[in-house]
């Protein structure tokens, strides 16, 4: 059986900091995330109500 030994200072140079839980939950709130439900909604939605010339809303 063959042992690796590992370079302390290689592993180091790979090492990438993780980041803060304030800025984990910034990154996650900031981006948009429609659910499936929402998206099934807004394609019913759109589907069953149409818009005439004038602007009122026909189902």
């Amino acid at each position: 059986m063959e042992r690796t030994i590992i370079s302390f200072e290689e592993e180091l140079k790979k090492f990438h900091k993780s980041m803060e839980l304030g800025d984990v939950e910034e990154q996650i709130n900031s981006q948009d995330r429609t659910d499936v439900a929402e998206i099934l909604v807004r394609i019913m939605s759109e589907q069953y109500t149409t818009v005439s010339g004038d602007g009122d809303v026909v189902e």
